[in-house]
């Protein structure tokens, strides 16, 4: 390859951002599904797959579809047992990590460096390398524990992210409620698609005062 070719190769990898999306076991599959989805028509955006065990249960479960529905929207599927994958490695170029959702389990083991799975381990190389960490921790009620450990995740640099839906807009199904919490998750990741109504934002939802 001539330098042309090379620099050429550069700038192209450096144009299209990695997300890597993590499914776990907690309810809410709907919200990995949808993150797929909207990924999959977004431009310049390589998306990268994880499932545990306990997330393929759920997705049957909640949705009535296998783990490979999902798979065929990401453009690389890794195995949650393979901890020698490349995102993995803090070597491996990754923009961001959304886990969605993410069980308590996940988030504890995350705190606390307890690195036994794929998507565990990617995550804590996010953290390493000062990357976007983004967490839909789906549980409530909240007991202490959680909360401490919720609290050591942002101290550590993650972005604590419970998909708690906005009425603003005035949802009138509950796909819109997904939506607009995805289209959130995408922007912490640095992907900005207006999947759902914005406030304040034109074409949006008006905000008090504005004439």
């Amino acid at each position: 390859m001539d330098n042309d070719g090379a620099a050429a190769q550069i700038r192209q990898m450096s144009e299209t951002k990695r997300i890597l999306i993590g499914i776990t076991g907690a309810s809410g599959a709907v919200f990995g599904l949808r993150l797929l989805e909207m990924l999959d028509a977004a431009a310049d955006v390589e998306t990268h797959l994880v499932i545990s065990k306990a997330g393929r249960l759920t997705l049957s479960a909640e949705l009535d579809r296998d783990a490979a529905a999902l798979e065929a929207l990401a453009d690389v599927v890794h195995l949650a047992g393979n901890v020698g994958a490349p995102v993995s490695s803090g070597s491996f170029r990754l923009d961001a990590m959304i886990v969605a959702p993410c069980s308590v389990k996940t988030a504890s083991n995350v705190a606390y460096g307890n690195t036994g799975d794929l998507i565990t381990r990617a995550a804590d190389v996010m953290l390493k390398e000062r990357r976007t960490l983004v967490l839909a921790v789906r549980e409530t009620p909240l007991h202490a524990g959680h909360l401490e450990t919720l609290t050591k995740l942002a101290g550590l640099g993650a972005v604590i992210f419970p998909p708690v839906p906005a009425f603003y807009q005035k949802p009138q199904a509950i796909q819109e409620i997904v939506d607009h919490t995805c289209m959130r998750l995408l922007d912490q990741a640095g992907v900005h698609l207006d999947a759902a109504p914005r406030w304040g934002e034109a074409g949006g939802v008006k905000a008090i005062g504005d004439g």
